[in-house]
């Protein structure tokens, strides 16, 4: 570890050897700067910390200059030389192939980094353009102001360059300015340059932003649903202490070996094409549990509690993909026989199986059979098996002399608290000799929340990392929680908190389970479910448009659960079908085992056939429903019902359904982060209540602002448990939202002293300030407008989703309200065009510190439908078609999803003869006749105009279906006319090609 990095340590990190997270950072002593620093004073400072850490400074300004440069270090890395054919045959057989996009460089990365290339003298060489086994090997050089050329000129400001690819790039704005700037630059540049034809920035995995004070980490991935801000990560310590001014961050993230193991060793390229960087959290507790085989093997500890240890990482904080990378690593020790990965059968979902069986062929099989699982211990090169608990647990009993049992294995148990106390791990435990073994827990089992002593350090040993719940919130990698206690029925509080199993079942019988109760439940519950969810709002997710979110009801039995179901039926029968809700449900046989920790959530099994008669007929009316809903052929009969588990998993993370009523089933475990609200009518306590809750606070986007838990059981004293023994320090207010009195008339953050104001005050001065915002003129006043629009749409953001704000009087009148929008995306478009003229030199006004709240502008945008009957509706008030216009060019311009449409509708208005459409019907189906027609004309004016090729109809019309044009692929260049490549004129055609196809597919998407 180099002198930069020690100097940082603390004596604890003797016990970590080798690991690239801090134990315990101290900021270097050196007294920070007070003067103005600008960003060009940044860039040369980072510069110079990087040459001192040992990086070589490069000049290269040009692509030519890149290319060059990286023949150099090819060669000096393989330690071979090319001729000149031999380095361009290389290029375009491997390093440069024609038709790679960002995926398949990113593939090349990750998967694919040694290439067998034949030289002209006929030798092979397996040629690397990375060097994962020696890390060392690798040469980092550093470039500045490289030149990008796309459908715009770009410079970008500070490139990583590893053995001649530009592997990290770092984009910088001066302290004060927005990060979100950073961000957005970034993205700009993705379209514009990074991904033009033969950049070698294709091949950038990581992005770094900062803004001298704030610095964060980012994958460079094309999934939609993973490049938004919510994404980017903090580096931080070992106890999670984050590590923001960009000197700390270079010393510490940039150290040479911590940049060279992040890409070699802590990234993730899923099978969805997606690349994911570990946080430094997941990374340290691999790096922990590596270090804990090592000791114990060295110390000759297999076999005992000693050897493991388990980690502590909140539920959302992502395990599952830390414990099976910590397993593949494992897997690369010489010492280690076999390395298990074992999962809870239920974990077993059809994208969790396909990222399994990537890595290791034929590992995963849910069923009991044991045969597969037997030949996967047996062969050689399988050193992993990815198994779960319930067939490892067989195997032990059929397999009782195997010769696995003696030797080294390391044992990894994803979501060990569901499994730790069961007798499968017992007999695991007993049967194999050396082993270490290893869990992971959201929610470990204490001496407070144990019911017979039994805890989670007793059976895997200590606890080796933690990141507990308020770490999340903190880091804004979870959401907080708000909770709703409703007292609907006050006469049956007092039978809540019964613990008499059979005392219990009794009072359900008669009063939690009473008709009039589940009516009431099930009448709140429609009632504020568009609220809750959001249903009324709009969002992009995975090129879809989605309206709000999804919810989950957690009932306390399979009675419960069958009574409403049936009530929800009931009282949704009088709506119209496309109001309905889709409620789906889902129960199995539990077996009546002896819960060992208190508020353990029962396990239900795979095996409906062990379920009472009376059940098991309402399960199957359940899954004949859901198959008339969703064109399925699900039962309850063997495989079946496991497959409509995972059909209905898979459904609930798409949104296809609204609500799902669990029993136990879904409640660990599961994450679908369009869930946002758990309606609560069991008794939950400690884990079991943690769990639950935290179904509901997975990131998505700005739009989603906490998790929503509505409770019909009096779990106030029961919440302040759980989250006293799984937080930290009583860390309540953390965990929890504020009041809507608070958000209302504002708040001082008792953590950060900062004051927050509330809703009314912020709408009485933009009101007070901007009367009326279309008269603003000057550069200071759209400023300040912007600043404190962007207040407003975060504190409505956050207020709709209380019950309470239904009644709020509204201070700003709609038609204010429309001008405001239109307004604010006026100004936002003109710093954007201002930015790419010629002219930004001269801005007076800097509004880099504004970020522009843009998802949340989005929620509420006014759809096509709306527009046409309101056209239909003024047009029979009015004659003047001119008037006419003007009136609807405003509510046009106050939506962004329906700017780009102004011309179309406008030329609808002037073609047509409205006065003839009687009903809305009419001019729905007038309008999207008369839209079709002219997508179509526009789609083949461009095809000539471009001389394009067959395909490109459909390369269109696939783009106006997704609302994006797809660039990283090799589509759009398939559809690109024979053009010379000199002097980039290929490039600019098909640059030039790709704003055309734009422009139409934000005119006509959705049409």
């Amino acid at each position: 570890m180099s002198e930069e990095m020690n100097s940082y340590n603390v004596s604890t990190i003797a016990e970590m050897t080798g690991g690239i997270i801090l134990a315990n950072f101290n900021k270097s002593s050196n007294v920070r700067e007070t003067s103005y620093q600008s960003e060009a004073e940044l860039e040369r400072n980072l510069l110079e910390n990087l040459i001192s850490q040992g990086y070589e400074r490069a000049n290269f300004k040009s692509n030519e200059e890149l290319y060059a440069n990286l023949k150099i270090q090819i060669e000096r890395l393989n330690n071979v030389s090319f001729s000149k054919p031999e380095w361009n045959r290389f290029l375009v057989e491997y390093l440069d192939s024609p038709n790679d996009g960002m995926v398949e460089k990113t593939r090349k990365i990750q998967e694919d980094c040694v290439y067998d290339f034949t030289f002209d003298d006929g030798h092979l060489k397996n040629l690397k353009i990375i060097d994962k086994k020696n890390i060392h090997n690798n040469f980092l050089q550093v470039v500045n102001q490289v030149n990008g050329e796309g459908n715009h000129h770009n410079r970008y400001d500070v490139t990583i360059l590893i053995n001649g690819l530009p592997l990290v790039h770092i984009e910088l704005k001066k302290r004060g300015v927005n990060l979100h700037e950073a961000f957005n630059q970034i993205h700009r540049y993705s379209k514009e340059s990074f991904n033009s034809e033969n950049s070698l920035y294709k091949y950038v995995q990581i992005f770094v932003i900062s803004n001298g004070t704030y610095t964060r980490y980012f994958a460079n991935t094309t999934a939609h649903n993973k490049n938004n801000y919510e994404f980017t990560c903090e580096w931080a310590d070992a106890k999670n202490k984050v590590i923001r001014d960009l000197e700390d961050f270079t010393k510490t993230f940039f150290e040479k070996r911590v940049i060279l193991e992040v890409l070699t060793k802590y990234c993730v390229f899923d099978v969805n094409n997606t690349l994911l960087i570990m946080r430094p959290y997941q990374i340290a507790a691999t790096e922990r549990i590596l270090w804990k085989i090592k000791s114990s093997y060295e110390l000759k500890k297999a076999g005992r509690v000693e050897a493991g240890g388990f980690i502590w990482h909140t539920t959302g904080s992502g395990k599952t993909l830390t414990s099976f990378k910590t397993a593949k690593l494992a897997t690369m020790l010489d010492y280690i026989d076999k390395v298990f990965f074992v999962v809870d059968r239920k974990d077993l979902d059809f994208q969790t199986m396909k990222e399994y069986q990537k890595f290791q062929p034929d590992s995963v099989n849910g069923s009991k059979d044991t045969k597969e699982l037997k030949r996967c211990i047996e062969k050689d090169d399988n050193r992993i098996v990815v198994t779960t608990i319930q067939k490892l647990n067989e195997f032990v009993k059929k397999n009782p002399t195997h010769e696995i049992y003696d030797k080294h294995c390391v044992l990894i148990f994803d979501e060990c608290h569901r499994s730790q106390f069961g007798e499968a791990q017992k007999n695991i435990r007993k049967t194999f000799k050396k082993y270490y073994q290893f869990g992971f827990t959201g929610t470990p089992i204490f001496p407070e929340n144990s019911l017979k002593g039994d805890t989670t350090s007793g059976i895997f040993g200590a606890q080796l990392h933690s990141y507990v719940i308020t770490d999340a919130i903190r880091d804004e990698k979870v959401l907080k929680f708000k909770v709703d206690y409703n007292n609907i029925t006050p006469q049956f509080k007092d039978a809540e908190m019964e613990t008499d199993n059979e005392k219990l079942k009794k009072l359900e019988k008669k009063m939690l389970l009473h008709p009039e109760r589940i009516s009431e439940i099930t009448k709140h519950v429609l009632k504020v479910f568009d609220a809750k969810t959001r249903r009324n709002e709009f969002y992009d997710l995975k090129q879809r448009r989605l309206n709000g979110f999804n919810a989950m009801f957690a009932v306390q039995s399979v009675e419960a659960a069958k009574l409403y179901y049936e009530e929800f039926q009931k009282q949704q029968n009088c709506l119209p079908k496309e109001k309905r809700l889709k409620v789906a449900t889902i129960y199995s046989f539990a077996a009546n085992e002896e819960q060992s920790a208190i508020g353990e959530i029962v396990d239900e099994n795979f095996e409906p056939s062990a379920m009472d008669f009376t059940a098991k007929e309402f399960l199957d009316k359940v899954i004949n429903d859901y198959n008339e809903c969703f064109k399925t052929n699900f039962s309850t009969n063997g495989n079946e019902f496991q497959n409509y588990y995972k059909d209905l998993s898979q459904k609930v993370k798409d949104k296809e359904v609204d609500l799902l009523i669990v029993v136990g089933m879904f409640l660990t475990g599961f994450d679908a982060p369009t869930l946002n609200t758990l309606f609560v009518d069991k008794n939950l306590r400690y884990h079991g209540l943690i769990q639950a809750f935290s179904r509901t606070n997975r990131i998505l986007n700005k739009v989603k602002t906490f998790g929503n838990i509505v409770c019909f059981r009096n779990l106030e004293i029961a919440t302040q448990d759980a989250i006293k023994t799984f937080g930290e320090a009583n860390d309540i207010n953390i965990i929890l939202e504020k009041s809507y009195d608070e958000y209302i008339n504002g708040f001082t953050d008792e953590e950060t002293g900062k004051t927050f104001k509330g809703y009314i005050e912020i709408c009485n001065e933009i009101v007070s300030k901007f009367p009326d915002p279309t008269e603003i003129v000057l550069e200071a006043d759209k400023k300040e407008f912007a600043e404190l629009f962007g207040e407003l749409l975060k504190s409505e953001n956050i207020l709709r989703n209380f019950d309470e704000f239904e009644e709020f009087e509204k201070i700003i009148s709609d038609r204010q309200m429309q001008d405001m929008k239109s307004v604010y995306v006026d100004i936002r478009e003109s710093i954007l065009n201002m930015k790419r003229g010629e002219s930004a030199e001269l801005e007076q006004i800097d509004f880099s510190d504004v970020e522009f709240q843009i998802d949340l502008l989005k929620t509420d945008e006014i759809n096509l439908d709306y527009i046409l009957a309101l056209i239909l509706e003024k047009s029979k008030e009015n004659d003047d078609v001119e008037s006419l216009k003007a009136e609807i060019r405003r509510v046009i311009r106050s939506s962004l999803g329906t700017r780009a449409k102004e011309a179309l509708i406008m030329s609808f208005i002037n073609n047509k003869r409205l006065s003839e459409l009687k009903n809305t019907e009419d001019i729905i189906e007038s309008f999207y006749s008369f839209a079709k027609k002219e997508k179509e004309n526009k789609i083949i004016s461009l095809v000539e105009e471009e001389n394009l090729k067959e395909d490109s109809k459909r390369f269109i019309e696939k783009a106006i279906s997704k609302g994006y044009v797809e660039y990283a692929g090799d589509e759009l260049d398939r559809i690109i006319p024979p053009t010379s490549r000199r002097q980039g004129a290929r490039e600019k055609k098909k640059e030039s090609v790709l704003e055309k196809i734009r422009k139409i597919v934000e005119v006509f998407v959705g049409i």
